[in-house]
């Protein structure tokens, strides 16, 4: 003990690294939580986000005790699987970018963000249930999905083959309200009005030579 009954002060213990035993609990755990994750994917597309608990447990290869650790409550699990589709499709934009023409690029991306809303039956019926554990996920999805398409809108547009006055998440809005499961249309209903919709948005696009101004021709002596 110092004077003032204080204990001196040394250096700051650092946490002792994992044993293997605790990395292995640790890769257990991560593999659980992907597995219940996915599993609960799949039944939501099948089933919808009401599906029991038991169905998507038995489905990711795990007990239903496994389930309520991860997820405590539904909305729990809900809302992970919200988030980990808006990342992925999120993250396909620069993919797409980098692998296809600006034009191409944009449609495959928004085919990509269709399939993501028609696997979500019953997500807008749970996002609007006054559950707190979803109040953040509007804004996540915007913060998100709305960047990665504006990357494609801007560069499809100075490529001259969509209009440059496109709002992301207007659009990202009218495919999502397109690609609402209906089980009066026929197959493929949701595919064609997209592709409607892509086809007005080169009404009044600029070509290059004319969104860009040319470098000037060198005269020759």
């Amino acid at each position: 003990m110092g004077r003032n009954g204080m204990k001196p002060r040394g250096k700051p213990q650092q946490p002792a690294p994992p044993t293997p035993a605790t990395r292995r609990v640790r890769a257990d755990a991560q593999r659980n939580l992907d597995g219940l994750l996915e599993a609960a994917k799949a039944v939501f597309a099948a089933s919808g986000v009401d599906a029991p608990v038991r169905e998507i447990a038995s489905r990711a290869g795990v007990g239903v005790g496994t389930f309520y650790r991860h997820f405590p409550e539904r909305s729990d699990l809900v809302a992970a699987v919200f988030r980990r589709e808006v990342d992925a499709c999120a993250a396909e934009a620069a993919p797409l970018a980098a692998e296809h023409e600006p034009g191409e690029a944009l449609v495959k991306w928004l085919e990509r963000y269709t399939h993501f809303i028609a696997t979500k039956r019953g997500l807008a019926a749970a996002l609007h249930s006054g559950d707190p554990v979803f109040d953040t996920l509007p804004a996540y999805f915007r913060q998100h999905l709305e960047p990665a398409l504006q990357s494609l809108l801007a560069a499809a547009a100075t490529a001259g083959e969509i209009r440059a006055d496109v709002d992301a998440y207007e659009l990202l809005r009218a495919v999502g309200n397109l690609s609402v499961p209906d089980r009066e249309v026929a197959a493929g209903h949701t595919q064609r009005m997209v592709a409607l919709l892509l086809d007005g948005l080169r009404y009044g696009a600029r070509a290059p030579s004319a969104a860009a101004p040319q470098k000037p021709t060198r005269r020759r002596r």
